[in-house]
Order: C-alpha cells, then sequence, then structure tokens
C-alpha cells in the first residue's frame, strides 16, 4: 500500500522483514505477533516514506470503502479511489490500509496508539474527504 512500483515494493518488503527480524527480541506478548508486526510494517514504511519523501501510494486490496457503490467492480471508480486514498497523510493511509483488512477499532488501537474513540473520529473524516475528492473528481 505504501509503494507505488514493484522495486520500491521489494525493497520496502525487505526493510520490514528486516526491521521485524532485529525488533523480534523487544516482541514482549502484551499484544498479538500480528498486531506488533502490523505495527513495524506501519512504521517501516512511514519511516521510508519520509526518508525517502516518496508519498505516493497505490492500493491493491479487493476491499472498498462504505458508500462507494460498484467499487470492486467498476474499475474507474477502483482507480479514483486510489487517487483519492494516494491524498491522504500518512498517518490516514495507515488507518484506511487497517480498516480495509478488517481490523477492529480495538487491534487499531493497538496498532496506531490512537485511541479508540479518536480513531472513530478519524475514519468518519477520512471517509468524508474520500466522498469529497471522489465526488470532484
Amino acid at each position: 500500500m505504501y509503494a507505488d512500483n514493484v522495486t520500491y515494493r521489494q525493497d520496502l518488503y525487505q526493510e520490514i522483514v528486516l526491521q521485524a527480524w532485529k525488533g523480534y527480541k523487544s516482541f514482549r506478548g502484551d499484544a498479538k505477533f500480528s498486531t506488533w508486526l502490523y505495527q513495524v510494517a506501519i512504521n517501516t514504511a512511514i519511516a521510508g516514506l519520509r526518508k525517502d519523501k516518496e508519498s505516493v501510494l497505490t492500493h491493491t486490496a479487493d476491499g472498498s470503502l462504505p458508500d462507494m457503490p460498484d467499487a470492486r467492480t467498476d474499475t474507474e471508480q477502483l482507480e479514483l479511489l486510489h487517487t483519492a486514498i494516494a491524498t491522504l497523510n500518512e498517518i490516514e493511509k495507515a488507518i484506511v490500509m487497517l480498516y480495509l483488512d478488517d481490523k477492529s477499532y480495538d487491534e487499531m488501537q493497538e496498532i496506531m496508539g490512537i485511541s479508540n474513540g479518536a480513531l472513530r473520529v478519524k475514519m468518519t473524516r477520512i471517509k468524508e474527504k474520500l466522498r469529497q475528492i471522489t465526488k470532484s473528481n
């Protein structure tokens, strides 16, 4: 989701695996392993974006946001949604990614370190922002 070309995606994958390997000894087991791994992956991706100043997003999940009829079957609508998501900041992109991966707000709270209530507010604002962007295009 944080890489717009195959080469950068492969590099990012390798960096995430490396950071997970290095950080595994710090895994305390307080959260599920998948939650910890998501946090490592998101932090690594965001750090890579900041470092490289490469913020274009290509989302490849098959999910769709509510109130976006036929987004799964209409290629043009899906491309518009991808473009809209690309305009979001890193935190908003991470929240959308977790949302599209069907993570609960509790899991998202653990991964992102943002309170459940704040996540719900952010998600509502993100959905509205995406609606506005897709309507104007």
